[in-house]
């Protein structure tokens, strides 16, 4: 990372002149495991990826995609901007938005996590230069926004003037940007032991308390994920205040006696204990959803739990994607009307994908209801890694489930963009995909979640007996899955595979989708070579006995080419189908099809072909034949497009019966 010496020089003049210190303190442990959650995630430290398919997009975000982001952070201002509200540049603000700051905020979390599985001093010893540069940027009292510090009231590079502290909540992002620098430095924390990033978090969000709350400005973000910000603060200190004033500002929002109220928008049209629909920016609402969720686990609040499994059924119901993207609206990025899903204008937020992973993951944790992880499978392989580029320096901002290769759906692209000046979506994948590990497996008392299928080596603790899990698969292009389990000592617990909803017969949950074409469920079980007896429960295969080292489970989840039909209140996808295999869902790309994509017509007397191929760093390929085997078409899975040129793809191809 040599290109950036020369801010690595700023940092020593300002630590020899300061005096600051970077010593790490030890960490406390599970930070990640949040009180009132029964169900506990095995910590990313403990899973190590051997896997074909996951561990090279992480290593393509650690080796490539986090200095790639650096380099950009530089080259747009956004360490100077810090150096310039400290007083130690001069110069007015650099970048777009006043929430520049976050994007360095996110490639710390994200590097943090990377950090943890891929121990890296030369990325460490940067991060405390980043972390010394963001220092600089902060005001006695401990405010951090320095779009505003640099600006006062000077009229900002773009949107509106920042005028006082806390003056334009709904547009200022000022909490947005604390939100996002405490889930770094609880991240970074966590890492490294360090309290260098964590004491900066602290002395903001001590100023937060001070300032917000009953009695003091009763007002709240206009940008939610400050709630979670907080409450991971409060985990990791105890104080309570962080936690108060998470849920201070969940319980103001559509309260019209403590503030103006911004409007659907901003989910501040109504109480959060009676909105039932998701609507407005679909960003804002999975963070405010995720910070209810604690609420709900921590103080086991009945009315919030009731309000989030409300908002899950009409999201996942009505206003969900087939790649599990969410956000149909251009207009405010934004949920759109229920069935309101278009293709060619879709948004479908990488940032929005991610976020709602983090939501559907804490509602796992608190029920165990296989749903939720069917809905983080299908957003995983398709509408969240379709953001990232194969070299991992590209981008989808919204990601669209057809193009012509003309309209400009990607902010002003028909392709995928090297950046934006609205940076959130590729900062936003660098902090999530390092954690990817720690969605495979949890446990609760002496139950064993295996929730994801990924080639991996684990070490837990079921009932205070140390277990080792060996994990063996090609997964998602075969469904044939190899668990080898290690206790320590012989040991009775419960292992509960996770039968993908796909195997179930289950697009989604609800009737938003459905497969068509008659799928014969082979899937099936055996330890050390007997056959198990079969009963799926819930959506889990469980398997209760006494454990004995180098035990052998083998699962086999027979795929195909299965054929989806949207619900018929969907208008853009009727009389249309898509196409899946296993988890997977595939679309057809102009350069496989030349000259005739737009006349491609599914039938229903097509023979279906998978065959595995290099192309695009190895997939399964989908070739659809006549009867005569003529060639009809050639489909790949969807979170590729785009890697190969400008041209026409289409997720949702019409149908003749």
């Amino acid at each position: 990372m040599s290109q950036h010496l020369d801010y690595k020089a700023i940092v020593i003049c300002l630590a020899v002149i300061f005096g600051w210190s970077c010593q790490p303190k030890k960490a406390s442990q599970n930070q990640d495991i949040i009180e009132g959650y029964p169900i506990k995630p095995i910590d990313i430290q403990n899973v190590k990826l051997e896997d074909d398919f996951w561990l090279p997009i992480i290593k393509t975000v650690q080796n490539r995609t986090i200095d790639y982001a650096l380099e950009k952070c530089e080259e747009e201002g956004r360490m100077d901007n810090f150096l310039i509200a400290g007083g130690k540049m001069e110069g007015e603000t650099k970048g777009y938005m006043p929430f520049d700051d976050t994007d360095l905020y996110k490639i710390i979390e994200g590097a943090s996590y990377s950090l943890i599985s891929n121990p890296n001093d030369q990325l460490d010893a940067y991060l405390d230069t980043l972390i010394t540069i963001i220092k600089t940027g902060q005001e006695t009292d401990g405010y951090l926004t320095t779009w505003r510090t640099i600006n006062g009231q000077k009229p900002p590079a773009s949107w509106v003037n920042p005028g006082e502290r806390w003056e334009h909540l709904a547009a200022s992002h000022e909490l947005y940007n604390s939100g996002h620098m405490f889930e770094a430095a609880a991240a970074h924390y966590r890492a490294t032991g360090k309290r260098n990033f964590l004491d900066i978090a602290l002395k903001n969000a001590d100023l937060l308390v001070k300032t917000f709350g009953p009695g003091k400005l009763e007002l709240i973000p206009g940008h939610q994920i400050v709630e979670t910000g907080l409450i991971k603060l409060y985990l990791i200190t105890g104080n309570k205040d962080y936690l108060e004033l998470a849920r201070f500002f969940l319980d103001a929002r559509g309260d019209s006696t403590t503030h103006k109220l911004y409007g659907a928008y901003n989910q501040d049209h109504l109480p959060v204990t009676e909105q039932d629909e998701v609507v407005g920016h679909a960003v804002r609402a999975v963070y405010m959803y995720a910070g209810m969720t604690d609420i709900a686990a921590i103080q086991h609040d009945t009315a919030y739990l009731h309000a989030v499994n409300k908002l899950w059924e009409n999201m996942v119901f009505k206003k969900m994607y087939i790649t599990g993207g969410i956000g149909a609206s251009r207009h405010g990025e934004a949920f759109g009307a229920n069935y309101e899903l278009p293709n060619l204008t879709a948004y479908a937020e990488t940032c929005a994908a991610i976020g709602s992973v983090y939501w559907n993951h804490r509602l796992f944790l608190l029920t165990g209801d296989v749903k939720y992880y069917d809905v983080i499978e299908r957003t995983l392989y398709n509408g969240l890694i379709s953001g990232l580029s194969m070299d991992g320096e590209k981008f989808f901002y919204p990601n669209a489930l057809e193009s012509d290769g003309v309209y400009t759906f990607n902010q002003g692209a028909c392709t995928r963009k090297s950046w934006f000046d609205c940076s959130c979506c590729p900062t936003n994948l660098i902090r999530f995909l390092p954690a990817v590990p720690g969605l495979i497996y949890s446990i609760q008392d002496d139950d064993l979640y295996i929730n994801l299928f990924a080639a991996n080596h684990a070490e837990m603790a079921i009932n205070d007996i140390n277990v080792s899990i060996e994990q063996r698969t090609n997964y998602p292009w075969e469904g044939n899955i190899s668990i080898k389990i290690h206790p320590e000592k012989s040991a009775t617990f419960t292992v509960k595979l996770r039968i993908p909803g796909w195997e179930r017969d289950e697009v989604l949950p609800g009737n938003l989708y459905t497969y068509i074409n008659q799928y014969d469920n082979q899937s099936g079980v055996t330890v050390n070579g007997q056959e198990v007896q079969k009963e799926i429960k819930d959506g889990y295969l469980s398997i209760t006995r006494e454990w004995n080292n180098g035990d052998d489970i083998d699962l086999v989840l027979p795929m195909s080419v299965r054929i989806v039909k949207a619900n018929e209140k969907v208008e853009d996808d009727l009389n249309k189908r898509s196409l899946e295999y296993g988890p997977v869902v595939y679309c057809v790309e102009e350069i496989d099809n030349p000259g005739k994509i737009d006349g491609l017509v599914l039938t229903d007397n097509l023979q279906w072909n998978v065959t595995k191929e290099d192309r695009l760093n190895g997939i399964n390929v989908i070739t659809g034949q006549s009867l005569d085997n003529n060639s009809y078409l050639t489909a790949i899975p969807y979170y590729a497009w785009s890697n190969r040129g400008i041209g026409a793809m289409k997720v949702w191809i019409p149908y003749e019966e």
